[in-house]
């Protein structure tokens, strides 16, 4: 499982002093998929990053126990841009200890990139990076597979692949996920959350996170066309 013990992260904007965690104490519990809903700004992929230690918190401390948590999908500074997607693929399996040869095999084959993938990723468009990060994601077995919107790029024949590529690997690891799509996080989550105002409201069933959540859109007319 995943504890946060009264967390606490906020940025200075031009605007003000934005609180996006504040004092928040909750557990994630092992075995369970978590989706993660909020209105845009309301700090959801900043919890991804926190979770996955790539961003550290003002106050608190973030708990993974023994826990091989993944980089998060969707976070842009993952691959390098000027790097090829087969450096990059090179680069996280030494990172986390896999085989080179075998993670690069895997990416190449999953992610139907073709030539781009001896390439700069600098070069690709935004589906064809979002192929690159999920098979460099699903080439090394983590226990959590934090995911950042990207399961809505790319047509749907590759979210279908991504999907059952998932489900594969859900027998033995956990999804937090973040994203608009509210189909999408059934797919994959089982669990909810819903992130406002600097506080994490947990859910034990997704189904009662969505609608605390789209009631709240319905009373902001104009965060509710966000979530349409």
């Amino acid at each position: 499982m995943i504890v946060l013990d009264r967390v606490h992260k906020a940025y200075r904007t031009i605007e003000g002093r934005q609180i996006v965690l504040q004092d928040i104490s909750v557990v994630i519990p092992e075995g369970r998929s978590l989706g993660v809903l909020g209105a845009n700004g309301s700090g959801k992929s900043t919890l991804i990053r926190l979770l996955a230690g790539t961003e550290r918190p003002d106050a608190g401390r973030i708990s993974r126990g023994t826990k091989a948590v993944s980089f998060p999908l969707g976070f842009g500074g993952t691959m390098h841009p000027k790097l090829s997607g087969l450096e990059n693929v090179v680069f996280l399996a030494r990172l986390y200890d896999v085989d080179e040869h075998e993670a690069a095999a895997y990416v190449e084959g999953f992610a139907e990139l073709g030539a781009y993938f001896r390439m700069p990723v600098g070069t690709y468009s935004a589906g064809m990076r979002a192929r690159l990060a999920f098979g460099a994601c699903l080439a090394i077995q983590f226990d959590v597979y934090l995911i950042d919107e990207v399961t809505s790029v790319g047509d749907a024949r590759f979210r279908v692949k991504c999907l059952d590529a998932f489900r594969q690997r859900m027998d033995r690891a956990d999804v937090i996920m973040v994203s608009h799509d509210y189909e999408t996080m059934r797919a994959y989550c089982d669990l909810g959350a819903v992130l406002s105002g600097g506080g994490l409201m947990l859910f034990d069933d997704l189904e009662a996170a969505i609608e605390h959540h789209a009631r709240a859109m319905r009373k902001s007319p104009i965060s509710a066309m966000e979530f349409s």
